[in-house]
């Protein structure tokens, strides 16, 4: 009889042992953060997060080219750069036409190559955030546990995805979509980003999803290593200010 109870006891050890699957691991990065980055020091894969958020960046390209176009994105892309606009209004209507055109062949390219682009920039982040970790605060973070832990903090994207795709369907402006911002999360959206690039791209840093990431990441780190939480959070915030002021200086040139 002892034996019999012990042994479910010892199998629901076992079960919880074995770690969290790439779902719960998903719903925990939501609802228990700490849960998901702890359980990335057993097995750091990546995987899961990557194909999410590639599957719905897919979906607000395909939403964007059904309901607003390819052609209005281009022209909206195009008129970030006042100068460009410029340059490209004063040529002859024949090349402007050919200028126009390429503008969307290159949209369309871009457009479906995001988890492309994705996946280098997780990846450089991930070297920088683990360099810094492990040669600046002698944390033992993998490559693995780093580009895990960028893309698991990365799943905010599907929220801002669906809110983005949900917005467009609901008729937001044709005119003034941009894969940068597609959905007024930031105070950029306030801004005339044309006529004030540099403050645009500033205040578009203060986007609500880009502070919970960076919050997600900071937690990250702390579970796979010993640094403490406020630490972690951090650095990672300090890297994003220095990105986002060599961004703003490049947009006032």
């Amino acid at each position: 009889m002892s034996n019999a109870a012990a042994s479910p006891g010892s199998a629901a050890a076992v079960t919880t042992s074995g770690g969290l699957s790439e779902s719960a691991r998903i719903i925990n990065t939501f609802v228990d953060p700490p849960k998901t980055f702890t359980d990335l020091r057993r097995k750091a894969s990546w995987w899961a997060p990557f194909v999410l958020v590639s599957l719905f960046s897919y979906l607000l390209v395909f939403a964007a080219a059904q309901k607003i176009g390819f052609e209005q994105i281009s022209e909206n892309q195009m008129r970030l750069n006042h100068k460009r606009m410029e340059q490209l209004e004063s040529q002859p209507p024949a090349q402007q036409a050919q200028a126009r055109a390429m503008g969307v062949t290159i949209t369309k390219v871009i457009s479906y190559a995001i988890p492309a682009f994705f996946l280098v920039f997780a990846l450089i982040i991930a070297a920088v955030l683990m360099a810094t970790f492990n040669f600046g605060l002698g944390a033992e973070v993998s490559f693995a546990q780093s580009l895990a832990i960028v893309m698991y903090a990365h799943l905010v994207g599907v929220v801002k995805a669906v809110l983005a795709i949900v917005s467009i369907y609901a008729g937001a402006a044709p005119e003034s979509f941009i894969f940068q911002n597609p959905v007024a999360s930031n105070p950029g959206a306030l801004v005339d980003a044309a006529g004030h690039p540099a403050l645009f791209t500033f205040l578009s840093s203060l986007d609500i999803f880009a502070i919970w990431t960076l919050v997600l990441t900071g937690i990250g780190f702390a579970c796979v290593s010993k640094v403490k939480r406020p630490t972690a959070i951090g650095v990672v915030f300090v890297w994003y200010v220095l990105v986002t002021l060599v961004q703003t200086g490049i947009a006032a040139l």
